[in-house]
């Protein structure tokens, strides 16, 4: 009996579980790697490792390995190879080449090209026939990885990714793979609750990911039985015999197991999302087996017949600076359900920032990092037991902004706020010849540049000098006395160096947390001063909002905008005080459409607007963005426009719009949408604040997407290169 060597792919972090699912098919000399998990099997074992891995990317078989320091040398090896054992000449092969650690050969697709050309040589040389390629389900897929120059040639026997079970549909964008999905629940011991009868609640479940993996492990249920395609089953070896017996052995495995299936149910806020969860759990086979309802995070609780288990939950995460209103009440109110109604489960939740993991209120175990693509994520476990419960700290900001002021004026200077004096006059004499030769009237002069004084200084100039200074959030080890003193300090030492009354200094306390929070009101005062950027006027309020009205670190975009909208049809999307759409009507735009849901804030446009001399053919839309992109993009007279920029915020669960966001998660769907309004030719700016963004680009191969981010990213910004990202995106 043959003996191969194999390769199983998985993200990274997951290689241990991994590990013990192959040790428990019968792997032999099983050996953990970056990335995957080596190990020996006849055919048999091959099959099963792609029949019923949960973790696994893909199962590769190994071939050969050469040296590869030239081009000639990768021809070479792979030619050494009897490609007639493995295919026809009348059959077709794709080929995937990856390379690392500054190999012969770095270019991927080149690497690629040069394996299918030593294929179909040697076939068209024995036979006078080649085969073609297939890049969707070609007969064989040939798998080159290049390391230290040693390459590693082998048969991809997955065919595709083997997180694709055939149940998701594929134009219903998910936030996690099925592959990582069913690694949080083994982690999370859901195998072992199940066979006790537990149950598995899912309370934001959207797509219904975690809930079908979670009855797939349960009922004992192989996750690729519903696969249609292996990269095997056109190989010249395979053995179809072999094949119907394992696939025979796992339809029975699945009839018992189906019997013995648990409770496992779903909610969401969102019908649509519903909708798809069922669909999907019909696509699984598992139609009556997985109860899902809409229902709001709030009234999430367990029916009386339901027996204790596991709650697994995908949450929305982002990162921005700003207030923490709509993320942290979101996790707060989900800590209060559990510690209220689920006293006694488990709880695993997946989460991007760990930091949101208190605001749940609940003591977990060691978090676990888990990737979900290119995004580290932690995973959180959680007894809900009233031992671990403790109550998360919140604090009343506008009071904190009224007793640092007062004490601002009260106290005289101090030696530490002298120091933070001086920052600030060195960094207005390092800016002031950019600011000069650039006309820059509105910019940043400090971004905690000094670990004790962990604040952001804006400075705008009009009719008069306004200051906004926005307090980052302190570390836990910091005396909140010595915060507040040191915060008073800054805002006497701003007032002083930049020869301004104190009135003139404006003072926001921000935490880090996930969302954009410029929507939410402090107060008030309807004061309104204009500034001036690039030729174009702008309304600011520094007392009423979080945010001023003019996003600064966004400046270079907008004179982007401007200097190619001339003649062009321009959109602004989640559009905020219409300040791109400003500059784009400035720089010759011809039309535009300004789109945001916020009455507020397309008021502000409106005022924008007027200040500038805007009007004709430039219309301002009240709607949730994310629907309206949806339906202008499946619309059969889809409006087209040259230019249009996507600033989506990083979170949102607003009660306006249909369903809640999340950028990592959404990203992809909501580019596609932009893209389908371009006009040939046009261009896709597409910007985020999110610091762990990760752009799906595998996801968007149809599109062509360039990062620009540290092109805008101004001078004034340079000291925080993450303050945002951002891509230009045209179709291929």
């Amino acid at each position: 009996m043959t003996h191969y060597q194999l390769f199983a792919t998985t993200p990274k972090a997951m290689e241990d579980i991994l590990a013990k699912e192959i040790l428990a098919l019968g792997g032999d000399k099983v050996q953990q790697k970056l990335a995957g998990v080596a190990f020996q099997g006849d055919l048999a074992l091959a099959y099963k490792a792609c029949l019923w891995l949960r973790t696994a990317s893909r199962v590769l078989l190994l071939l050969g390995s050469f040296e590869v320091k030239s081009q000639q040398d990768l021809y070479d090896g792979v030619q050494r190879i009897d490609w007639s054992q493995h295919l026809n000449p009348d059959d077709s092969l794709a080929v995937s080449f990856s390379s690392k650690n500054n190999s012969a050969i770095n270019n991927t697709h080149f690497g690629a090209l040069k394996v299918k050309d030593a294929i179909v040589d040697q076939m068209r040389a024995k036979s006078g026939t080649r085969p073609n390629v297939d890049t969707e389900y070609p007969s064989i897929r040939i798998n080159v990885y290049l390391h230290n120059d040693t390459a590693q040639l082998s048969l991809d026997l997955s065919g595709e990714s083997l997180h694709r079970r055939s149940y998701r549909d594929v134009n219903i964008a998910a936030p996690i793979k099925e592959n990582l999905a069913a690694a949080i629940l083994l982690r999370a011991g859901w195998p072992e609750i199940a066979k006790r009868g537990g149950s598995l609640l899912d309370p934001m479940c959207g797509s219904g990911t975690l809930l079908i993996e979670g009855a797939l492990i349960a009922g004992d249920i192989a996750p690729g039985l519903r696969r249609d395609y292996f990269g095997f089953l056109g190989w010249k070896q395979h053995d179809d015999t072999l094949w119907q017996s394992l696939l025979v052995e796992a339809r029975n495995r699945r009839e018992i197991g189906m019997n013995q299936l648990p409770v496992i149910a779903g909610f969401d806020q969102d019908r649509h999302t519903v909708t798809a969860a069922l669909h999907h759990i019909e696509n699984a086979g598992l139609a009556g087996k997985i109860h899902v309802e809409k229902r709001d995070i709030v009234d999430a609780s367990a029916a009386v017949s339901w027996a204790q288990g596991l709650i697994v939950c995908n949450p929305p995460y982002g990162e921005r600076l700003g207030d923490e209103e709509q993320t942290a009440a979101l996790y707060r109110q989900f800590g209060e359900v559990m510690k209220q109604r689920f006293i006694g489960w488990q709880a695993a939740i997946i989460i991007g920032d760990p930091e949101l993991g208190f605001r749940l209120g609940i003591r977990s175990q060691k978090p676990v990092t888990l990737f979900n693509g290119a995004l580290e994520c932690k995973l959180l476990r959680l007894t809900i037991e009233d031992k671990a419960f403790f109550e998360p700290k919140a604090k009343s900001q506008q009071e904190r902004v009224e007793n640092i002021s007062r004490r601002a004026q009260a106290e005289q200077s101090d030696s530490q706020a002298e120091m933070f004096g001086n920052r600030l006059q060195k960094n207005l004499k390092k800016l002031s010849k950019w600011i000069k030769q650039n006309e820059i009237h509105c910019y940043r002069l400090y971004d905690a540049d000094l670990p004790e004084y962990a604040v952001a200084v804006d400075v705008y100039h009009g009719d008069n000098t306004w200051v906004n200074v926005q307090e980052y959030e302190a570390p836990k080890s910091i005396d909140p006395a010595k915060a507040n003193q040191r915060l008073a300090g800054a805002l006497r030492e701003i007032a002083r160096v930049l020869q301004i009354p104190a009135e003139q200094v404006f003072l926001k306390i921000r935490r880090k947390q996930k969302n954009t929070d410029q929507y939410e009101k402090l107060a008030d005062s309807r004061h309104f001063h204009t500034v001036e950027e690039d030729g174009c006027k702008f309304w600011v309020n520094f007392e009423d909002y979080l945010d001023t009205g003019l996003f600064l670190d966004h400046r270079p975009v907008r004179l982007l905008i401007q200097q190619h909208a001339s003649g062009k049809r321009f959109l602004n999307l989640f559009a905020y005080t219409g300040s791109a759409t400003v500059h784009a009507v400035i720089g010759g735009a011809i039309s535009s459409v300004t789109v945001d849901m916020s009455n507020t804030y397309l008021d502000w446009a409106k005022r924008n607007f007027e200040l500038n001399g805007i009007g004709g053919d430039h219309k301002l839309v009240r709607a949730d963005c994310v629907q309206w992109l949806a339906e202008q993009a499946r619309s059969k007279q889809k409006p087209q426009f040259d230019l249009i920029f996507l600033d989506p915020p990083t979170f949102s669960n607003s009660k306006k719009m249909d369903e809640l966001f999340d950028v990592q998660r959404d990203h992809v769907q909501l580019i596609r949408n932009a893209a389908a309004l371009l006009a040939s030719g046009g261009i896709l700016y597409f910007s985020t604040n999110f610091r762990r963004f990760k752009m799906d680009e595998e996801a968007l191969t149809d599109l062509v997407v360039a990062d620009i981010s540290a092109k805008t990213i101004p001078e004034d910004f340079k000291r925080d290169s993450k303050i945002h990202f951002c891509w230009r995106i045209v179709r291929s």
